[in-house]
């Protein structure tokens, strides 16, 4: 059965439920990104890290901030907040991330390099997962998911 199979009425019904179809679409989603990221030998919270730390200007963050900068994404995927020190751990002793001496994490050239190539991982997954959908759909989506978890009393911090 496809999309297009689906009538309006259908639906609309209450056998099609907000919370099955978000649901599957996160576990799908989730699972798709997470499965490709681990053929690379990271987990998702190490792709957020090398994200924050890769941002424009390279100074570097200190290590507490990375819970603020990320809470939403370990919302997300019910990760817990030790998840970002484990990730922090394990790139340190990849030699992807270093410490300065004043306690700001940066990348190194092979954390570049690493952060690029799941960057474009995460662009192809992206656009599998965009097949079919046009933007005006997507943002028009989002919209929606994310007006129904503000009245559902998701955190703030979920709705960055």
């Amino acid at each position: 059965m496809t999309d297009d199979d689906f009538f309006e009425d259908v639906l609309l019904s209450p056998m099609q439920p907000i919370g099955y179809w978000s649901g599957v679409a996160h576990r799908s989603v989730v699972g798709l990104v997470s499965g490709a990221l681990a053929r690379q030998g990271l987990t998702q919270p190490q792709w957020w890290v090398l994200g924050q730390l890769g941002r424009p200007g390279g100074t570097g963050l200190p290590r507490e901030r990375l819970p603020g900068l990320l809470a939403a994404r370990l919302y997300a995927v019910g990760a817990q907040p030790h998840a970002l020190a484990e990730a922090v751990g394990g790139l340190l002793e990849r030699g992807w991330v270093r410490e300065d001496p004043r306690g700001r994490l940066r990348l190194t050239e092979a954390g570049e390099a690493a952060r690029e190539r799941a960057r474009d991982l995460v662009v192809g997954v992206r656009a599998r997962l965009h097949e079919g959908v046009d933007d005006a759909a997507y943002t028009a989506a989002l919209r929606v998911l994310r007006r129904m978890a503000r009245n559902a009393g998701a955190p703030p911090d979920a709705l960055r």
